[in-house]
């Protein structure tokens, strides 16, 4: 082997004096010998021991303060969206303005936490002492003495911090946090209204109301999108399943409720041969030549029970395969759900189906009853 190959091999040192150094495998990295951050880092405005310049730390405290005062005046600005402007035209719960309430309550949220990060960064960086800190390890049990050190540690710590020595940035600081902390009291409201007895009652009973006073016999059923009038004669096929909803609807209740009101009052209705219909006791008179009307919403968890079978005169809920036998009070007779659909008393009036009265018991999941 040559002498500048042994070079190469076994020496850390470079081949020719004032070359390139080459290193050899498994050997430390002169990396290790150069300080990633130089020592009049930014981040340590003041060395051990060194007391800032207090004409530049006024300027970031007032700067600093400043942020705490926009984060301040962000986050008022989000609880005040969240109980006003976002309560006007169908509020936060409404479709139409649910893309401009997440636009500002976003903007704002976001908003206060950026200018809140941003006045502690540029406290710590400015403001800051920056020391050498050893942290030793002990026992679990801390002496008399440990504690002393500690609290002593802890003192000096927020003098160097500045919270003590300046009130501005610690009444700011407080002034900006005290909004967040109740934010998320504020975001229960998401959560929506009591529905207090609102579930105990749909549409039907309202639009049964109103034709009783008109001097009807009942409200007219409507085919869900087409808004039609159903008569008798246009749904005398045995086997036959149609969605229809009270007439009026759309035109009396306000355009932010009309979602919520057909989530509810949607029905079914089914023509059941009348050689195969069994009408529960006391409602002999519910039905229409077995023309019979149920609601839409399982009773399981309110998905609708969208699905008929013609020749076992069966409804299916697609979710979790409740099964409901149509020629006897939709009874369960398969799956999860805990109660029959509720049934809607029918009768006819010029020709025309008509609901007589409401549901006679909540529709939808079982716990709403407790609503």
């Amino acid at each position: 082997m040559s002498d500048d190959n042994k070079e190469t091999a076994g020496s850390k040192g470079p081949r020719e004096e004032g070359g390139p150094r080459e290193r050899v495998i498994g050997t430390p990295s002169p990396a290790r010998d150069k300080a990633l951050l130089a020592e009049d880092d930014i981040s340590a405005p003041a060395g051990s021991g060194e007391q800032l310049d207090e004409q530049s730390a006024k300027r970031a405290e007032r700067v600093v303060a400043l942020l705490f005062l926009l984060a301040f005046a962000a986050s008022v600005a989000f609880i005040a969206y969240y109980i006003g402007w976002s309560g006007r035209d169908g509020g936060m719960h409404g479709i139409i303005r649910a893309q401009e309430s997440n636009l500002w309550l976003g903007g704002t949220m976001a908003a206060a936490f950026l200018l809140m990060a941003a006045g502690v960064t540029l406290w710590v960086r400015r403001l800051m002492t920056s020391k050498p800190i050893t942290q030793e390890r002990h026992e679990l049990v801390s002496d008399a003495e440990t504690r002393a050190a500690f609290t002593q540690d802890f003192l000096e710590g927020a003098a160097d911090s500045g919270i003590t020595k300046r009130p501005l940035l610690r009444r700011t600081l407080l002034l900006a946090a005290a909004p967040l902390g109740l934010a998320p009291l504020v975001l229960l409201r998401d959560l929506g209204p009591l529905p207090e007895k609102r579930l105990r009652h749909t549409y039907w009973a309202a639009a049964v109301e109103r034709a009783k006073k008109e001097g009807k016999k009942g409200v007219r059923l409507v085919v869900d999108g087409t808004h039609k009038p159903l008569k008798v004669s246009d749904f005398s096929t045995p086997g036959s399943m149609i969605t229809v909803l009270p007439e009026g609807l759309e035109e009396h209740v306000d355009e932010h409720d009309v979602l919520t009101e057909v989530a509810k009052a949607v029905t079914i209705l089914i023509n059941v041969p009348s050689s195969e219909f069994k009408p529960a006791e006391g409602r002999e008179n519910w039905h229409v030549n077995g023309i019979v009307a149920y609601s839409k919403v399982c009773t399981h968890v309110g998905c609708p029970a969208a699905l008929y079978e013609q020749t076992t005169h069966h409804i299916l809920c697609p979710c979790h395969q409740s099964t409901f036998d149509a020629t006897d009070a939709a009874k369960v007779i398969f799956g999860p759900a805990a109660r029959p659909l509720p049934q809607l008393p029918l009768s006819v009036e010029d020709g025309y189906i008509v609901a007589t009265s409401d549901f006679p018991e909540p529709v939808g999941p079982s716990f709403w009853e407790r609503g």
